[in-house]
């Protein structure tokens, strides 16, 4: 059996500070694992350029034209996180028989990368990369992290406790994944929706080699709510059954309210009005916008525009086109 020919497909927006450092990182990776017979030759390292201002796509069109094994595309925009890694992995799918995917920022323990392939060679068709502990998280971002994952389970989404988007995925689930059509993307959660064998490795999360975080608290609380709503109906069945109770309670109310008229022993309260009045219309607010998050993505979905967009790509992506 030969090898398998690997993508690292690595997205990029606004990295040339810690490009220069994490690229060389990558092809030594490629290289370990091509003179330890577990990978191919023909192997590549794959830049997504999502729409840079800095210097970013010059950087991997400089870096295609020293070596070969690096290649890159650009997209025709910013289009976030999520679409960049799409694009990789769906340009990557016909080039080869298995995709790493993983962030440019060198956090990601680049030696779990042998035990992904070793993982495939056993047989599996998805491998998660999934960080063993949290050391080098703040304590607020620990807790929040780690509440978020609890709290997607709570809410029936199945995702990979601790694992984001460094994952080893080969050519035929990319190619059953290239089926789901979805707009909003939430990939860590998508992916175990494939199906097929799968594991998981373990490794320790590093500090940022340069440059600073693009996924400050407001993106993450973006990605965290399209991942509930993405991949979850419950919060809807959870406002049916809150409405419900309300309903009730409410239906309670009005006959003790009727009761204590008829008996005379009504007391005039604009205090117990007031804050009935308030419970009620915050709740009704709450609930409308939540049911509107859904229909917002709905409406998004409805249209089916473009998750990616191509502008250009680096001379050998080019010319394998071309043929």
């Amino acid at each position: 059996m030969n090898p398998p020919v690997l993508y690292i497909v690595v997205p990029c927006y606004n990295e040339e500070a810690v490009l220069p450092v994490t690229s060389g990182m990558f092809r030594e990776k490629l290289r370990q694992l091509t003179a330890a017979g577990k990978i191919a030759e023909e192997s590549r390292v794959l830049f997504v350029n999502d729409g840079s201002k800095d210097r970013t796509w010059e950087i991997i069109q400089d870096l295609n034209r020293q070596d070969e094994h690096f290649q890159g595309i650009a997209q025709s925009r910013n289009r976030g996180h999520q679409n960049a890694v799409l694009a990789g992995l769906m340009e990557a799918m016909d080039r080869c028989d298995i995709t790493i995917s993983i962030d440019c920022d060198g956090q990601d323990d680049l030696n779990a990368m042998d035990a992904m392939v070793d993982a495939y060679l056993d047989g599996c068709e998805i491998v998660y990369g999934v960080r063993a502990k949290r050391d080098t998280d703040s304590a607020f971002k620990r807790a929040t992290a780690q509440g978020f994952y609890r709290f997607l389970n709570f809410m029936g989404a199945e995702v990979v406790y601790n694992h984001a988007d460094y994952r080893l995925m080969s050519a035929r689930a990319l190619r059953e994944f290239a089926k789901f059509k979805e707009v909003n993307l939430y990939l860590r959660g998508m992916v175990p929706l494939v199906g097929f064998k799968s594991t998981c490795v373990y490794y320790d999360r590093h500090e940022r080699l340069a440059g600073k975080s693009h996924y400050p608290l407001r993106k993450m609380l973006g990605l965290a709510f399209d991942g509930v709503t993405s991949l979850s109906v419950k919060p809807i069945r959870m406002i049916t059954t809150i409405g419900l109770v309300i309903s009730v309670l409410s239906f309670l109310g009005i006959i003790w309210a009727l009761i204590t008229a008829f008996t005379g022993r009504s007391v005039a309260g604009w205090a117990s009005t007031a804050c009935i009045v308030c419970f009620m219309g915050g709740i009704q607010a709450m609930f409308l916008g939540v049911i509107g998050e859904y229909i917002g993505k709905i409406y998004m979905e409805t249209k089916a525009r473009p998750r990616y967009i191509i502008a250009e790509r680096t001379e050998g992506m080019a010319e394998k086109d071309a043929q």
